[in-house]
């Protein structure tokens, strides 16, 4: 298959050259990133593939097989829809696009082109995640009821450039940080429909006057009702970059996931605490390629990534609304 880096704004872009690097079947082609500042950041030095300012450019001087869309967030949208158009399955950094206007036209357009969108949710492949969903599909936890989760990260704020700090080229915070935990609340439900609220807030205005930096959602999935925090203040000094936590309430117990330090305790009604024994983490993509591969679509499919991002962006709506309800799903 033949691969290529559509925008590397993000240390993820590492996701599509690890895979190229582990792979026989995979060959990059051609990258895209026009600014010389990111590509020394997130490029290999040694990269031999030819390097693109646009990625209308790059595909119409390549056929590509898997497009990974990693660029400056108010870029991803359009970034997506292209490479979708010139026929390629896109594997895409979060967020996928910062606007339900882009979604939707990268919706028409994955229908029209029959090629999948995948954003790689990568929690639902960590090892606490993995054993999480074994217990639940063996019923350990009885009824699921609640799910609250935290996303604290640090802003390493002199390290971004200005496009990050901007509502234009960030989007809002509602549409990246808590999408990967409304993606596992929903793929861990099975949900599809439900409501979502969220509170954005700006902590520290003085540093950043146009980013708000935490936010509070409120997803009704289903019958599970989510609580999901969000920010960008965890502190410099902490030992992690972000202390990433869920707990999950059901009707015989509850669980709680520590992605930072990897592990899961669980207790039920019959049962004391204990740590559950962990699987070996797996790399990011793989399942991607995997399922390519097998002539199949990826287990975070086009209707899973496209759901997801359609939540938090209604999320963030919510937000600039002043916390007015949204409902998704019919």
């Amino acid at each position: 298959m033949k691969v290529a880096i559509v925008g590397a704004a993000h240390p993820h872009a590492a996701y599509a050259l690890d895979e190229v690097a582990a792979r026989a079947d995979l060959e990059l082609v051609a990258v895209c990133e026009p600014d010389e500042q990111l590509r020394r950041a997130y490029l290999p030095e040694n990269l031999t593939a030819p390097i693109y300012d646009t990625a209308a450019g790059l595909f119409d001087a390549h056929d590509v097989d898997v497009a990974l869309v990693a660029g400056v967030y108010g870029r991803r949208g359009e970034d997506t829809r292209l490479a979708l158009e010139a026929g390629a399955h896109v594997l895409a950094d979060k967020p996928l696009c910062t606007s339900l206007s882009e979604l939707d036209e990268i919706a028409a357009a994955a229908e029209r082109t029959g090629r999948y969108v995948s954003v790689v949710f990568e929690k639902r492949a960590y090892p606490p995640t993995l054993a999480l969903r074994r217990l639940l599909a063996d019923g350990v936890l009885g009824e699921l009821a609640l799910v609250a989760s935290t996303g604290p990260h640090k802003l390493n704020q002199s390290s971004r450039p200005p496009w990050f700090l901007s509502r234009a080229g960030y989007g809002g915070i509602a549409g990246d940080l808590p999408v990967h935990d409304i993606d596992l609340v929903l793929f861990l439900t099975g949900a599809t429909t439900g409501s979502v609220t969220a509170v954005t807030g700006n902590a520290r205005r003085q540093d950043h006057p146009e980013f708000d930096d935490h936010v509070a959602v409120l997803l009704q999935a289903g019958e599970v009702a989510a609580t999901i925090e969000a920010n960008w203040l965890s502190p410099q000094a902490a030992e992690v970059h972000g202390h990433y936590r869920m707990r999950l309430t059901g009707s015989e117990g509850t669980a709680e996931l520590d992605w930072a330090y990897n592990t899961l305790t669980v207790a039920t009604h019959d049962r004391a605490p204990w740590q559950e024994p962990l699987e070996e983490a797996r790399r990011p993509a793989a399942y991607f390629f995997d399922a390519l591969a097998a002539g199949a679509e990826p287990e975070i499919g086009t209707a899973a990534s496209l759901l997801a991002t359609r939540v938090a962006l209604l999320a963030q709506r919510s937000a600039d609304s002043g916390g007015r309800p949204e409902k998704f799903g019919t």
